[in-house]
């Protein structure tokens, strides 16, 4: 598969949320079209703690889940309700007896009943848990003890044969590297963990992911970068935090959007996963839909881009909340009418031709304060893209180059005293570029350099990455 090697838009301005270059339809009834023009939305509801004990209650879970998201978008008419289903690990264990009929097959029924009965946009969305562990091999025939390699690409079959609409995974390889490398600061260790091997890890599973789902005529979304970039985001924290500076934060993600890119290089078509924030950036590349999260994730974690996180976005979800009671009737159903009203928002603006208008309000509201929302600004956004686009053909160079263009904006900014950074973050800064211009140009002598240097890491196997 070919590597992106130019922009999707012509210039940041033409981006805006609602509207992508390559449009996805999918799901029951008058169906979705994520980044056709409207904004749609997306609840995500996990199965309270003990469901998973038994398939039949499970079942049980899963149909009051689905039944209750879907009669509050109803009662409150709204037009689309995407249900996702980030599955428990019981279901990626054995998801012939887990998922395939309580959350498959069930989800599925319900979604088409309520598009038939009331006329409303309806699509369930898998997102396959990545068991995989690299201790014991993450390719096929490496894991004897476990087959998680397998039971990954097993459970995709499972989810595409039975009723799901969208295929989706958080996958995890290169984390060995990336979790060393936030742990001690180093810079080197991350882009070689996700920008390299991960970006690997992905063509090898992504290309068997969209094989499965054009077999099946379901749509292969996209993947994130949840376990390493997302890990460095929640660790840097706020402004009382000091374990992770932010701004080393910000540069995992730049790189890690080199690597995220590639599941729509080996034929993915999006929407891609939420809690990908370096949604943005692919987008700008590829012109395919992003789903993305922001304030509507209060119920899992603070985040310092609330609002911008919307700006460009094709889909709008919450981050996975528990079901239960609240006062106003099932969390399901809040979540919902959250996610919902603020769809409603986006699209009352678009017919308004105020659309431009709040994807700037969004923008500037968490614009300046975080480096990492500095980062993902639409404009910078694309400006990374740019970047990584010249040297497209390379995953290594790519990502560092994107880490790079990321650097020098948080710098631009902080020297005009835009973006401000305290000593810590600052000086974080500084090293983490002066440590980039120290490495080579050629992937090959930068992948011999990390060998090297990292190959006896307990978690490492070279093999994993066929090297």
């Amino acid at each position: 598969m070919s590597k992106y090697t130019e922009m999707a838009y012509d210039d940041p301005e033409e981006m805006i949320f609602g509207e992508a270059k390559e449009p996805v339809t999918y799901g029951h009834g008058p169906q979705i079209t994520a980044g056709g023009g409207q904004v749609f939305g997306v609840t995500k509801i996990a199965p309270r703690p003990g469901a998973e004990a038994r398939p039949e209650k499970l079942k049980t879970e899963f149909r009051k889940i689905t039944k209750t998201i879907l009669q509050r978008a109803v009662t409150l008419g709204f037009p689309t309700q995407e249900i996702e289903n980030e599955w428990v690990h019981q279901m990626g264990e054995n998801p012939v007896e887990y998922a395939q009929g309580p959350a498959i097959q069930n989800q599925a029924a319900i979604a088409e009943e309520f598009a038939e009965e009331h006329g409303i946009a309806t699509a369930t969305t898998h997102t396959i848990p990545d068991l995989r562990v690299s201790e014991k091999g993450l390719r096929h025939g490496q894991d004897r003890e476990s087959f998680y390699p397998e039971k990954v690409i097993g459970s995709f079959e499972i989810a595409a044969e039975n009723g799901a609409d969208v295929l989706k995974i958080e996958s995890s390889g290169g984390m060995e590297l990336a979790d060393y490398g936030i742990q001690r600061g180093d810079i080197k260790a991350f882009l070689f963990g996700i920008g390299y091997l991960g970006s690997i890890d992905m063509e090898w599973l992504w290309s068997q992911i969209v094989d499965i789902a054009e077999k099946n005529n379901v749509v292969p979304g996209g993947d994130t970068n949840c376990p390493a970039a997302n890990t460095a985001m929640f660790i840097a924290g706020g402004y009382l935090d000091q374990d992770i500076a932010r701004t080393f934060s910000a540069i995992t993600r730049a790189i890690c959007a080199g690597r995220t890119i590639v599941a729509w290089e080996q034929g993915a078509t999006g929407p891609d996963k939420d809690c990908g924030y370096e949604g943005p950036i692919v987008k700008a590349i590829a012109g395919k839909p992003t789903v993305q999260e922001g304030k509507d994730c209060s119920v899992a974690h603070a985040d310092l881009m609330g609002n911008l996180a919307a700006q460009v976005c094709d889909g709008w979800s919450n981050e996975s909340a528990e079901f239960h009671e609240e006062f106003s009737g099932w969390s399901s159903g809040t979540w919902a009418e959250a996610v919902g009203y603020e769809v409603s928002l986006m699209n009352t603006a678009k017919e308004l031709g105020e659309d431009k208008t709040l994807r700037d309000i969004y923008m500037a509201s968490d614009r300046y304060r975080s480096p990492e929302s500095f980062i993902i600004a639409y404009d910078n956004a694309y400006k990374i893209g740019e970047a990584m686009v010249e040297e497209g053909d390379s995953y290594y160079r790519r990502s560092k180059a994107a880490a790079l263009k990321a650097a020098e904006l948080i710098e631009e900014a902080n020297e005009k005293g835009e973006l401000q950074l305290s000593s810590h973050e600052k000086d974080t800064l500084d090293s983490i570029v002066t440590d980039l211009r120290a490495l080579p140009e050629e992937e090959d002598k930068f992948v011999e350099e990390c060998l090297n240097e990292y190959g006896d890491l307990p978690k490492f196997d070279p093999k994993n990455y066929g090297l």
